[in-house]
């Protein structure tokens, strides 16, 4: 038969023990599992913004959402209310990827064409993503409200950051005069076009894409004749010293 064992010794005075090590948790992390938690919630989104591009929204339930991520419908129901919950945050996520790109090309600075030509470039890359393509091709009339309110509030914050650097560029002396409200309503209108047609893994590249639209619209499609080296400027005829409003001899 063992001894019994004994119990541990009581530390003597002035003795200092080291502490046993305390064993790692087997959950992750507060910070990792908020990581994973952001992370599939991203997934739960940018997925049925593809499909919804792809189908459109009304023909996509949320049991072709679920079956596309390999997931229970229930599920989806941890991170999304409904079907109308994941079509305004992807439409959100779209306007606010937007705002942010422009506001970071306003803080880099440049005159009124750079920073026009830098939220050009920021508008026409969001476009060819998911969310940007989602914004697009679905908008914002399946979004009940209130929330169509404040989707329309943050479209025309896009809207007046256009405007406010055409005019800008009018008054600098870049940009031939304009209707400041007029151009911006053509440039985001025409940029917005490329999320209807755009086809991922087609012909051109999204940089490609950005690159020339924006080219166009800023240098339009004209050819301009340049005028050979050394070449005068036709003088402007002279008007008669008679004034074209005196009458004729004899009349």
């Amino acid at each position: 038969m063992a001894p019994p064992s004994r119990p541990p010794e009581a530390p003597k005075p002035g003795e200092h023990r080291p502490r046993a090590l305390a064993q790692p948790s087997p959950w992750p992390q507060a910070p990792v599992r908020e990581q994973q938690r952001e992370a599939k919630r991203n997934a739960v989104l940018s997925t049925p913004a593809q499909m919804f591009n792809e189908r459109g929204f009304p023909a996509t339930s949320l049991d072709d959402i679920a079956a596309r991520l390999q997931v229970s419908k229930p599920t989806l129901y941890y991170y999304v209310k409904n079907k109308d919950e994941i079509l305004l945050q992807c439409v959100s996520q779209g306007l606010q990827m937007t705002l942010e790109g422009i506001e970071a090309s306003r803080q880099a600075g440049g005159n009124a064409v750079d920073q026009l030509r830098a939220c050009m470039k920021v508008y026409a890359d969001i476009v060819m993503q998911p969310f940007g393509m989602c914004l697009i091709r679905v908008g914002d009339e399946e979004v009940p409200e209130p929330s169509r309110t404040e989707l329309r509030r943050m479209k025309s914050e896009i809207d007046h950051a256009f405007r406010r650097l055409v005019a800008q560029g009018v008054q600098e002396g870049s940009l031939a005069p304009c209707d400041p409200k007029m151009s911006a309503f053509m440039i985001a209108g025409a940029l917005s076009w490329i999320g209807r047609w755009y086809q991922p893994g087609g012909d051109y590249t999204p940089e490609q894409v950005a690159q020339q639209c924006i080219a166009t619209l800023c240098d339009g499609v004209l050819r301009r004749v340049e005028a050979p080296a050394g070449a005068v400027a036709p003088k402007t005829p002279r008007k008669s010293r008679r004034s074209s409003s005196a009458p004729l001899a004899g009349n």
